[in-house]
């Protein structure tokens, strides 16, 4: 079967129409000149203009079906979108030369992985006078097999063994190590494959946040009252937010994922209080980022690529995007490690101070099951 080419087609349907008007031209016709006939002149250009387009706007709605209506179409979308945000995001050094399909890192004994599943470690990066600090440590999954979409907080201050170190607290191995070295101690203690990781720091954090128009949270009357004295939000004009509905903009947002010394609307405190405002956070961003239009979106996701820092290639961007697309996830499961009744919370332990020391077999099956969707009873 002779290959469909769309521009070849074109170009002999504009020369068909064309060699029309050459040969109604060419034949005899009268001497009558004046408004007549020049009003039939503009009027034959008219229908040969207005063809030209019908044939090209159809082609268009051709190729249109041929790329979205099917699987194979859809690929080379998503192979285009993969390349585009790889070359516009902030590339780990490891990545940076290589776009193939795996980053090629060791990973821990014992730990579990499933082809259906992938795990990707998103930091929140706090950088004050050169010191960076994980505030936020959470791994976004997409599972295929469920088709389900879900987001895993872990607390900073989890007790945790660190490849090469002391044991310490999880918040610690980012500065000792860096991404690669907190991606190994979540595998050695966690026993999960990590596939790879998205970064970014508080600054970058807010620019995002604005560029998609804000995200909308609702408050309660206590921590609408501390946002507005305290400051989490760094710009005083912005300590303006009520009880109820928001739309906090990037800075107010970036206020409100810090808090812990008040409770959430719903009565979380402490640092637990704190990994709810996060995990409401991303699904509200991830909402408005949805909502844009198809125009928007690119040009706003081309902006935000910059302040994000990665080590996916290019052939693991353009899987996740098919995977989320494909499988229609649009909804945010949400889970935490430490889960309640299987940790403790000592002043001290083995020298550091105010850790929290899990009871890893009963965390690691629930986070099996979580990530994994697991037929597993409870207390098994």
């Amino acid at each position: 079967m002779r290959e469909f080419n769309i521009e070849e087609t074109l170009k002999q349907q504009v020369g068909d129409i064309m060699n029309e008007k050459d040969t109604k031209t060419n034949k005899k016709t009268d001497n009558r000149s004046g408004k007549a006939g020049n009003r039939k002149g503009r009027k034959k250009k008219r229908n040969i203009f207005l063809r030209t387009l019908l044939i090209i706007m159809g082609l268009l709605l051709s190729v249109t079906f041929l790329l979205i209506g099917t699987k194979s179409g859809r690929s080379n979308i998503y192979r285009v979108a993969g390349n585009f945000i790889y070359s516009n995001v902030s590339n780990d050094e490891q990545t940076k030369e290589d776009k193939g399909a795996k980053n090629e890192r060791p990973v821990a004994e014992d730990v579990r992985w499933e082809d259906h599943v992938t795990n990707y470690l998103i930091i929140g990066l706090e950088e004050i006078k050169g010191a960076k600090n994980t505030d936020t440590i959470m791994i976004a999954t997409i599972n295929t097999k469920s088709k389900s979409l879900k987001l895993t907080s872990l607390l900073r201050d989890t007790y945790v063994e660190i490849p090469g170190y002391k044991p310490n607290k999880l918040n610690s191995a980012y500065a000792k190590g860096g991404a690669k070295l907190l991606i190994e101690t979540i595998e050695l203690n966690y026993k999960i494959r990590i596939d790879g990781y998205a970064s970014v720091n508080f600054e970058s954090f807010e620019k995002i946040v604005d560029l998609v128009g804000g995200a909308t949270i609702e408050l309660g009357e206590k921590e609408a009252k501390y946002l507005n004295r305290t400051n989490y939000i760094s710009k005083k004009e912005n300590r303006n937010v009520k009880a109820g509905v928001n739309k906090l903009n990037g800075n107010q947002l970036l206020g409100y994922c810090r808090v812990r010394k008040v409770a959430t609307l719903g009565g979380a405190n402490n640092d637990y209080g704190r990994v709810v405002r996060q995990q409401r956070a991303v699904k509200a961003l991830f909402k408005s980022y949805m909502s844009l239009g198809p125009i928007k979106m690119l040009n706003v996701t081309k902006e935000a690529l910059g302040y994000i820092k990665t080590d996916l290639t290019a052939a693991q961007i353009e899987t996740a995007i098919a995977d989320v697309l494909e499988n229609k996830l649009m909804d945010i499961e949400t889970f935490r490690i430490p889960v309640d009744g299987y940790f403790e919370a000592p002043k001290k332990y083995n020298g550091i101070g105010y850790p929290l020391v899990l009871d890893w077999d009963a965390n690691r099956e629930k986070l099996e099951k979580f990530i994994f969707d697991d037929l597993v009873e409870d207390g098994k």
